[in-house]
Order: structure tokens, then C-alpha cells, then sequence
């Protein structure tokens, strides 16, 4: 699958590697890819890595996301699905740039005919690729409003090394505003534990049944 990844930053270089070992065809896009050339991975400008994707991945700040979408156009996004893992934070990381609603329901909202899928955004990027590295299974959350965009993103998360049954759908694309608030209570969680890598696991009762992302 060709997937495009919005952003050359941490985030987007772990997903890039963790994708292109899976199989998958991973291009970078940047508003200044002549200066990002030293990455170990293919770089291009956004509108390049909008019309090469079958799913694009927003990686970018929150507080930029949705004017740096609108610079690529909607018409060169209809129809792609949009994994949306950013989170937009103020600069002293106090207070969210969405604080009554979220970046996956803004950008839904800009691109109406973009299905979004937010996930991923609730854990360091070192977990978003190698899950299994911690101490037992944990939980990552899909939210959006299009079951198949949902099916998919949820083999790409396979692919990352997440099993169906660390996959958690927890319903349309309102319900990102979980995910993104969640950022203050990671920060809270990394200081109490002196570490970033960690992520949380959903525990319900036996024989509860769950909505799967894939």
C-alpha cells in the first residue's frame, strides 16, 4: 500500500520505518523537502505526497494540521483516507489548541469528503511501532465515522504489530476528543514513571464484547 505521511518528525520517521518493513511504499511529505534529505527515507513536498498516497497520515503539529491540509486542497484529498495521530498542545504543553472539540473532528469538518480515522495518539512513538516491546498487551483506539476507513486503518495497525485484540473502537469522530485530552494525563503518567514508554491496556469484564478497528 502506498502511504503518505505528512511530516518528517519523530512520529512520522518511526511509522515510516515501522510501515516500509512491513511492505508498504512510504513517502514523507514536507513544505521543504530539499532541506530533509538526510532522513534515511524518501522525502517530497506535500502536494507530491497527497497524489502519491492510497492513505495519507497526518503527523504534523495539531496547531498547523488543518492549515497545512488546506494548502495541499480538498479536492487532492477527497476520497483518501486520513490517519489523523497529531495533537495540537500550546507551547508550554498547558492547554489544547481544541480544547472543546479535536483536531481528527476539525479536520473531518474541513475535509468532509476525507473519511479521518484518529488513532495513535495516546502513546510515544517508540510504542506506536513496537508495541510488543512492553510488559504484555495494551489498548491502541480507533475513532471516525467510515467503517471501512476504519477496517483498514486497522490492518495498518496490524502491520505495526497491533492484533485485533489490542485494537479498540470507540465509535465516530467525536469521540477523538478522548483520545487527544488523554495527552494530559500521559504527561501526568511519564513523570510518575520517569519514562515515555509505557502505554495504557482497557480491562473489562469476561465475555465483554468490543467494537474491533479492523
Amino acid at each position: 500500500m502506498r502511504v503518505g505521511l505528512l511530516g518528517t518528525g519523530n512520529v512520522a520517521r518511526a511509522l515510516a520505518r515501522g510501515w516500509r518493513a512491513a511492505g508498504h511504499d512510504v513517502l514523507l511529505g514536507s513544505r521543504r523537502p530539499e532541506e530533509r534529505t538526510d532522513l534515511g527515507l524518501p522525502v517530497a513536498g506535500l502536494g507530491e505526497t497527497a497524489a502519491h498516497a492510497e492513505v495519507l497520515v497526518n503527523a504534523t503539529p495539531g496547531t498547523v494540521s488543518v492549515e497545512l491540509l488546506r494548502s495541499i486542497g480538498a479536492p487532492a484529498l477527497a476520497g483518501t483516507l486520513l490517519i489523523d495521530v497529531g495533537v495540537g498542545l500550546s507551547d508550554d504543553y498547558t492547554e489544547l489548541s481544541h480544547p472543546n472539540s479535536s483536531l481528527g473532528e476539525q479536520i473531518q469538518a474541513a475535509f468532509p469528503l476525507t473519511p479521518v480515522v484518529k488513532t495513535l495518539c495516546t502513546m510515544d512513538s517508540t510504542v506506536m511501532t513496537d508495541p510488543g516491546g512492553l510488559d504484555g498487551p495494551s489498548t491502541v483506539f480507533l475513532s471516525g465515522d467510515d467503517a471501512d476507513a476504519k477496517r483498514t486503518t486497522g490492518r495498518l495497525l496490524t502491520d505495526l504489530g497491533w492484533p485485533a485484540s489490542s485494537q479498540l473502537d470507540i465509535g465516530g469522530i467525536t469521540t477523538a476528543r478522548g483520545q487527544e485530552h488523554f495527552a494530559f494525563l500521559f504527561m501526568g503518567i511519564a513523570d510518575g514513571l520517569g519514562a515515555h514508554t509505557f502505554n495504557i491496556k482497557v480491562v473489562g469484564q469476561p465475555g465483554a464484547g468490543s467494537r474491533k478497528g479492523s
